[in-house]
């Protein structure tokens, strides 16, 4: 049952994916719109994952979101955090890859909204041009969102944080708000089968601007790796405790 429900499921979040892409294209007109039409995308989609999947998703700690500016630094298990999150943080921006900014209408979605898009084919020279963006966004009042190990992990996974993320607290100057979360026990990295349950996405106290770069490092992945064990346990994980502080690697 779950592998039929996973295929309805899958079938159902293309075509109103495809219907939003076209007949969205109206929103191309400001980023507001884009960023409108990107929030109700994501709302409908989770509504479907819950009547078709029996998977829900609760958010926990919303009132730990700062007004203004933030950094928004998530852990990464599957593609459902990608969507969920801008459903319950207006004026959002992502950090992500040029590269998707070449897809056939998504990228043209992406590229109004005005997200921060990495060029990684500039090499080092690219981290200065995503923070030079990543301050204009924060200009603006926006939520950046970054996911600082670069890629989805599996649960259980050792911690593999980026020191990127140091930089741009470190240039930005404004909170940075840690997300926990266990959607990996319910989505899958690399398949398309989808387990019905409670998924949770925490958002934890904000860490304040201003702290030395290592200190910052070691308290943002000690608060989410350690929120989101108990977010796995809670989910069914059995897995031993891991040590969630890297050595800075700049």
């Amino acid at each position: 049952m779950t592998l039929v429900r996973s295929i309805l499921f899958t079938v159902a979040f293309y075509l109103v994916t495809t219907v939003f892409l076209i007949a969205g294209l109206p929103a191309l007109a400001t980023r507001r719109s884009v960023v409108w039409l990107a929030q109700t995308w994501g709302r409908v989609t989770l509504r479907l994952l819950e009547a078709i999947v029996g998977l829900r998703v609760e958010f926990r700690g919303l009132e730990h979101r700062p007004a203004g500016a933030v950094l928004v630094a998530a852990k990464h298990q599957s593609a459902l955090e990608t969507l969920a999150l801008v459903t319950v943080l207006d004026d959002f921006t992502y950090i992500l890859k040029r590269e998707l900014m070449w897809l056939p209408l998504f990228g043209w979605y992406l590229a109004r909204s005005e997200m921060v898009a990495i060029d990684r084919s500039k090499g080092s020279r690219a981290l200065a041009l995503m923070n030079d963006e990543a301050a204009a966004a924060m200009a603006d009042g926006r939520r950046l969102i970054i996911f600082p190990e670069g890629t989805r992990r599996a649960p259980g996974a050792a911690p593999a944080y980026k020191y990127g993320v140091v930089h741009m607290y470190d240039r930005l100057g404004v909170p940075c708000l840690p997300v926990a979360l266990n959607t990996g026990m319910f989505w899958g990295r690399r398949r398309l089968t989808y387990r019905p349950g409670n998924a949770v996405i925490e958002f934890l106290p904000p860490i304040p601007p201003g702290l030395p770069r290592d200190t910052f490092f070691a308290t943002l992945q000690e608060r989410i790796e350690t929120a989101s064990d108990v977010l796995m346990r809670e989910a069914g994980w059995t897995g031993a405790a891991r040590d969630a502080v890297q050595a800075p690697q700049t």
